[in-house]
């Protein structure tokens, strides 16, 4: 990416480690920070470039054009081809992938430790040095607009998408990451050299790394592919949904299958009840076969083969949801069902012993999720630029443990009131 006012800045700043000592912190002159963790045990270098942009950052006219960056970061440099890129790393066995949500995009890469460097070269050019094809950009705006159909033919997710927008009517962070087919239709080459000079930030940007090799050789390899990126910042402002109320929608669609999503906005990022709130939310409808939803739902009355709570924190707001596919005859006996669940929470607080298993559930998932390298060096590179650190375990687990009863239920009565969710259902025609 070249734009004339983009200008270099003074000298790195000086590296530091983490108090707990599980990862490493370098600042580049120009902003970007490095973060590497060193893990002795494997042969496997997992590395990413995670830019703090996302689709709530585009102008109504732009509507799913961080998306389209993403997919067109592939299509060619100054110096590749698309054949290329895809190549460089599938010829040594390694794997190249993006994605984007409503606050980032992500290029990243696993590869053999002996081509991390191959690796992190071929990132920093499809993040900094794309060049958008037109001819490309025809072809993967088709791709992306059978992307869009396949989603509208998904109900299950479809219909998460559809709530975005029920819930933050209005407002980017409702909008669809993958656009219209109006703006997915209208964008060229110029559209998307502009959105990255608007919006990208390289005091926004984290390179992130999870291998066994030194920290030292991460830096270096590093400053030689990232080093003389322009120092470039942004004024952009991220504004907050200012308005909520409640709505019930219901939709008939060509399926065999109720589809179900109730929910309302909730905590954002920095808020103290996020940790807590999220306990909950596992509780009720995490990944664990005994979550209270699962129990009651699938387990004792056979009407949802899988339901799902979640809950998903932005800068400054927040989104709790709860999903789920049942028979039509069974829909208002499943809704019943949550809310007895729901109604249970605010008024029993849990047992020393309800507590205690809550917790270490949650700790155990947590601790088996970071056994994941790559889910680690992509969780500690949205952590970075979120928070500006990334809590190790200990430190997690201390928070949880100091969690009580009365907090939750307190939680739970603010945010499961029944009064203040919305409602969206996808009806099989008759």
């Amino acid at each position: 990416m070249k734009r004339n006012s983009i200008r270099k800045r003074g000298n790195p700043r000086s590296t530091s480690i983490s108090p707990a000592e599980e990862y490493q912190i370098h600042t580049l002159a120009n902003g970007i920070r490095i973060a590497h963790k060193q893990v002795p045990y494997t042969q496997i270098a997992h590395c990413g470039i995670m830019l703090d942009i996302g689709s709530r950052d585009e102008l109504p006219y732009q509507q799913g054009l961080a998306h389209f960056w993403e997919h067109m970061a592939f299509k060619g440099t100054e110096k590749r081809s698309s054949y290329h890129i895809i190549n460089r790393l599938e010829n040594v066995g390694g794997e190249l992938n993006a994605y984007t949500t409503k606050e980032k995009i992500c290029f990243h890469a696993s590869v053999l430790d002996d081509h991390f460097e191959k690796a992190l070269e071929l990132l920093a050019d499809i993040t900094f040095h794309s060049v958008f094809p037109e001819k490309q950009i025809e072809r993967e705006r088709n791709v992306i607009l059978e992307e869009m159909s396949m989603y509208v033919d998904s109900p299950e997710d479809a219909i998460q998408d559809d709530f975005d927008e029920l819930v933050f009517p209005d407002h980017a962070l409702g909008k669809n990451i993958l656009g219209t087919n109006e703006t997915v239709s209208s964008f060229d080459r110029e559209h998307l050299f502009r959105f990255i000079h608007d919006n990208i930030d390289t005091e926004r940007i984290v390179v992130s790394s999870v291998s066994r090799l030194p920290f030292a050789k991460v830096i270096k390899t590093a400053e030689k592919y990232l080093g003389q990126v322009p120092h470039h910042r942004t004024e952009r402002t991220r504004t907050a949904p200012i308005h909520y109320a409640p709505v019930s929608l219901q939709k008939e669609r060509p399926i065999q299958q109720a589809q179900c999503a109730m929910g309302q906005p909730a905590y954002a990022l920095q808020d103290d009840r996020r940790l807590p709130f999220f306990v909950l939310i596992n509780l009720l409808g995490g990944p664990g076969m005994n979550s209270r939803f699962n129990l009651s739902l699938r387990e004792k009355y056979g009407f949802v083969y899988s339901i799902e709570a979640n809950y998903t924190p932005y800068l400054d707001t927040g989104f709790t949801g709860i999903f789920f596919g049942t028979e039509k005859k069974q829909l208002a006996k499943s809704i019943n069902l949550i809310h007895k669940e729901l109604k249970r929470i605010r008024q029993v607080p849990l047992s020393v012993l309800q507590l205690h298993q809550t917790k270490v559930q949650l700790m155990g998932q947590l601790a088996m999720s970071e056994e994941s390298n790559m889910s680690f060096m992509l969780m500690m590179a949205k952590s970075l630029l979120d928070t500006g650190k990334v809590d190790s375990l200990p430190e997690i687990f201390a928070e949880i443990e100091q969690i009580t009863a009365a907090q939750l239920q307190e939680i739970a009565q603010e945010m499961f009131d029944e009064a203040n969710f919305s409602y969206l259902t996808f009806i099989p025609e008759d």
